[in-house]
């Protein structure tokens, strides 16, 4: 494979109308490929096929956080200091490298400690989309997306549309205003809860889940009103079957797995994932380290985490699956250890199956390499072209259309 920029990328480092050392504290950040580029072999016949897909269909990742971790992950000191700056790192230039028309960007999700060790403050949420904002408005390769036109539109230009996104609502707490409030600072994409529970319902590590609350039945009518996309992925079994049930439009869970391929909390169970595609929604296969393993492979990896969309599209039908991996820029095991607690990832990932750790998710470690990676794999498996442009963008800009109105 020969590496290739989109067109539309003129360097930008993130915050470089700003003088380090000076304007704000610099951060030793970690290389965007670290642990190499790993690319799936195609022939030139296959190469040839993939260009060809790549330039008809958009190609979307429906959640990423195409951030850094930083350099040294030995202890969770450097990585908490450079949290609490509230300076996230945008990986412009790694994105260049993509092949994806449109990312939806997560931003510091759960290690938004600005100013909490607890994170999800209001006051936190809001600095961190401000100060991306701004950002972004200093360059002009990521386009914040808004409309489901504008992803078209940044693919003609050889751009990405960007899609802010807020992982879970506890930062509303109760007040149901600030769906609008959020609409109008360009948030398009919002979970009902992430792994804690909330004021609209319960989160996945709890283990009894009371479903949506009737604040959340209020949020999801104005979520719906205001055309905010509703994401199940991190809620309790009963509060995104509510969710979705409740919700006059397509609903999505935008990285997930199958219970039915690897039976922890954080995989959604069949009777959920049917109910989205009744429904008309989407379920984004997700891949960060250590959530979509199988029983066949014992492992994480390109295989194991395809084990899931098969399964799912099997189950629910092609039209309903596409990708969210979950992916970022520097070591994402390194993250998970340091935010255990915070991101829940022990208490949602357990398992009775012993299973050995991997360093990175080889072929899915960042959102470039899944971009390279995931329609390699569905050329090489036989997939159609329809098939391949429904997966990897069609599908969801289905449901964009239909909710972003």
């Amino acid at each position: 494979m020969n590496f290739r920029q989109k067109k539309g990328y003129r360097f930008y480092d993130a915050y470089q109308y700003l003088e380090p050392g000076k304007d704000y504290k610099v951060i030793d950040w970690a290389d965007w490929d670290w642990a190499g580029r790993h690319v799936l072999p195609l022939s030139d016949e296959e190469e040839a096929r993939l260009a060809r897909l790549l330039e008809q269909y958009p190609y979307i990742s429906l959640h990423e956080h195409p951030d850094f971790t930083t350099r040294d992950m030995t202890t969770c000191d450097p990585l908490f200091d450079a949290m609490r700056t509230g300076r996230d790192r945008c990986g412009y230039e790694a994105l260049s490298w993509s092949d994806l028309d449109c990312v939806f960007d997560n931003m510091m999700d759960g290690t938004n400690i600005i100013s909490s060790p607890e994170g999800w403050k209001w006051i936190d949420i809001i600095h961190d989309l401000g100060m991306r904002l701004c950002d972004l408005a200093h360059q002009d390769f990521l386009i914040h997306c808004k409309t489901a036109e504008d992803i078209l539109e940044a693919k003609k230009a050889g751009k990405i549309a960007c899609v802010f996104v807020i992982e879970g609502a506890a930062p509303i707490e109760n007040e149901v205003d600030r769906i609008d409030i959020l609409y109008g600072l360009g948030i398009r994409q919002m979970g009902i809860t992430y792994s804690e529970s909330n004021a609209l319902g319960s989160g996945l590590k709890e283990d009894h889940d009371g479903g949506l609350t009737r604040f959340g039945e209020k949020c999801v009518e104005r979520m719906n009103k205001v055309g905010m996309l509703i994401d199940v992925s991190h809620c309790g079994e009963q509060t995104a079957y509510d969710a979705v049930m409740c919700s006059s439009k397509p609903i999505i869970a935008s990285h997930v797995g199958a219970k039915g391929v690897w039976n922890t909390k954080r995989m959604a169970s069949d009777r959920l994932l049917k109910a989205i595609a009744e429904k008309g929604g989407v379920i984004g296969i997700e891949a960060a380290p250590h959530t979509t393993m199988s029983r066949t492979r014992m492992t994480h990896d390109l295989d194991s985490y395809m084990e899931h969309f098969e399964y799912v599209k099997d189950l629910v039908g092609i039209d309903h699956v596409s990708f969210g991996p979950d992916c970022m820029y520097g070591d994402h095991v390194g993250l998970h250890h340091a935010f255990a607690a915070a991101l829940s990832t022990g208490e949602t990932s357990k398992t009775q199956t012993e299973y050995k750790e991997v360093p990175f998710v080889k072929y899915l470690e960042n959102p470039t390499e899944a971009s390279w990676n995931i329609p390699r794999w569905l050329i090489r498996h036989g997939y159609t072209d329809e098939e391949i442009g429904k997966v990897i963008g069609g599908n969801a800009m289905r449901v964009l259309r239909q909710v972003w109105k």
